[in-house]
């Protein structure tokens, strides 16, 4: 039996909660029963094993990013919104570190999967950021790849010294050059 008023959301919320302290890895339903004072197989009536519970926990992770990310570029353009697009990812990332390891790897079923949603708006905001510097649609995807290969390695690694440099840097790069 289920604890009274306990929910799926309640259950990825603490699952969440434990990744970011013990690391994604560490989360499993055991635990996470123990936290939430219910016993295991009380979970399964609320989300349908381990791999469904990661699956809610990348969405949940890429949701809450795709908004902080959001929030962050509203309103600025050029190196201020990229800027303020990379310093919101590495604080998502820093303040969250296990829900944002539950992204990594993590498969969509098809485009009406949450997770697809949840990251087709995370993608959508860093190509605004980069439209701003014009650029074309046939390279956006390469682009896109660049800053998130690039925000995933500082977020990390973690190199305070470089990052700043490092955001001078993109932005050199994908302004047009003159011919």
């Amino acid at each position: 039996m289920p604890r009274a008023g306990l929910t799926g959301n309640d259950v990825v919320a603490s699952a969440a909660g434990l990744a970011d302290e013990i690391g994604f890895q560490g989360v499993t339903m055991g635990l996470l029963a123990s936290r939430l004072g219910v016993r295991s197989p009380s979970l399964y009536k609320h989300v349908g094993g381990l791999a469904d519970l990661q699956h809610r926990l990348a969405t949940l992770a890429l949701t809450e990013l795709g908004e902080v990310v959001r929030d962050a570029v509203q309103g600025k353009a050029g190196r201020d919104a990229l800027a303020a697009m990379m310093i919101a990812m590495r604080g998502y990332v820093s303040a969250h570190p296990g829900r944002y390891a539950a992204t990594t790897g993590a498969e969509t079923t098809g485009p009406d999967d949450p997770l697809e949603v949840a990251s087709a708006r995370v993608i959508a905001s860093i190509a605004a950021v980069l439209r701003g510097y014009g650029i074309a649609e046939g390279e956006m995807t390469h682009a896109i790849r660049a800053i998130r290969s690039t925000m995933h390695g500082f977020a990390i690694l973690d190199p305070d010294e470089s990052f700043e440099w490092m955001i001078g840097f993109i932005d050199r790069g994908l302004r047009p050059q003159a011919s």
